[in-house]
């Protein structure tokens, strides 16, 4: 309501004219009877400004003091941070080995800025960049390192403080306080007894001056705390602002984190790749096995299990190679064979003994044949190849 008041607020030549009219008051418009009452009041504007200025006083103190804060307390853990100033050592050695020969070579320190353009040198393969290599280094050799990013808190904070708006506020506000300041030495005395003006803000401006105080105390810290990293980190402090760095530094640390969370994720992907390569390669070699096992004919055993898996795969191929009809002759068909022999043997040599006449002749062959018939066994026939041997006998 103060801050529109101050900006509709008539001219002091207007309000002249209006305080003309107070003798008029109950014949004019409301907004007319308004301005007759304000432009009763002296020194109106200085008035209103004032009192805007101690109502916005406790705002305009916590935006600053934050900041202040932020920044002095970015630089002392910047420089307290042995984490860090070890990661900057692996970063300078690293440089160094990368650039040995060159001009560039045995370098004393670099850039910060340099640390963001670590993420633009990639990997042959492009799959990785500098900043992955130095993420992955130093998980697996330098772990202690890796906590820098829970040292430094308030880089994020820091990093949006402009040095320029806040050293602009501050003085904004010491102009203020020396305004006001004066205006209550020069002001009339008060026109009646409800006009507290000046009492209140000689009050308001004792506690004003020193709040502004202790702030130029902790801005001016602030400013020797970011001299001090200027020459801890080697920058010039004129061509950087602590916007500048501390935004650098911001992003450096967001994008080690996220390369951390990358290089995890590679490797769970290749553990993945290398276990399925494996589950292939070994899938393969048993199909050899397999596949040997089968052309070499050998057929698999029913297991204890009763489990007959092959069997009918074997049989098939027995079939195809004629292996299922090969047979063995076994001890009894063999001694069959020579008991039968042996029988037709002993009737030639009787026959052969006796007088050989066409008479005897008919019978003794007619009595070899059927001795021959009986000799032979009839349980057992035997293989193919046993018939044929026994019919070429009795054909001789």
């Amino acid at each position: 309501m103060v801050q529109s008041l101050l900006k509709l607020l008539p001219e002091q030549e207007q309000l002249s004219v209006l305080l003309e009219l107070k003798d008029e008051y109950d014949d004019l418009a409301e907004s007319e009877q308004f301005g007759v009452v304000i432009s009763s009041v002296k020194r109106l504007k200085p008035r209103l400004t004032a009192i805007l200025f101690r109502l916005q006083f406790d705002e305009q103190v916590n935006n600053v003091k934050p900041d202040i804060v932020a920044v002095t307390a970015a630089c002392e853990e910047l420089s307290q941070s042995e984490n860090f100033a070890n990661l900057l050592q692996i970063i300078l050695l690293m440089g160094n080995f990368m650039n040995a020969g060159s001009r560039n070579a045995n370098a004393f320190g670099f850039s910060i800025s340099y640390l963001c353009k670590l993420r633009d040198t990639k990997s042959a393969d492009q799959k990785q960049t500098l900043l992955h290599f130095l993420a992955d280094l130093c998980q697996e050799k330098y772990p202690e390192v890796m906590h820098f990013t829970d040292e430094l808190i308030h880089l994020e904070k820091a990093s949006r403080v402009s040095a320029e708006t806040l050293q602009k506020n501050l003085d904004q506000m010491g102009k203020q306080i020396k305004s006001l300041e004066k205006d209550i030495e020069t002001f009339p005395p008060p026109q009646n007894d409800k006009d507290k003006f000046v009492e209140k803000m000689t009050s308001f401006v004792a506690s004003a001056q020193e709040q502004f105080e202790k702030l130029e105390l902790m801005h001016s810290n602030m400013n020797k705390q970011y001299e001090d990293l200027a020459k801890y980190l080697v920058f010039d402090i004129k061509k950087m602002t602590p916007e500048e760095l501390f935004g650098d530094l911001n992003n450096f640390r967001n994008m080690f984190q996220q390369a951390v969370i990358e290089n995890q994720k590679r490797k769970e992907s290749e553990e993945k790749m290398r276990k399925a390569k494996l589950a292939r390669e070994k899938a393969e070699k048993e199909k050899e096995e397999r596949q040997k096992r089968t052309n070499a004919g050998q057929i698999l055993n029913i297991n204890d299990d009763g489990d007959e898996t092959g069997i009918m795969d074997d049989l098939l191929e027995a079939l195809q190679s004629g292996a299922a009809f090969r047979r063995k002759r076994g001890p009894r068909q063999a001694a069959n064979r020579r008991g039968a022999g042996h029988a037709v043997t002993n009737i030639l040599a009787k026959e052969l003994l006796q007088e050989d006449t066409p008479s005897s002749a008919a019978s003794k062959k007619k009595r070899l044949d059927t001795e021959s018939r009986k000799a032979e066994p009839v349980e057992d026939t035997g293989s193919l190849e046993d018939l044929l041997d026994s019919a070429l006998s009795r054909s001789s």
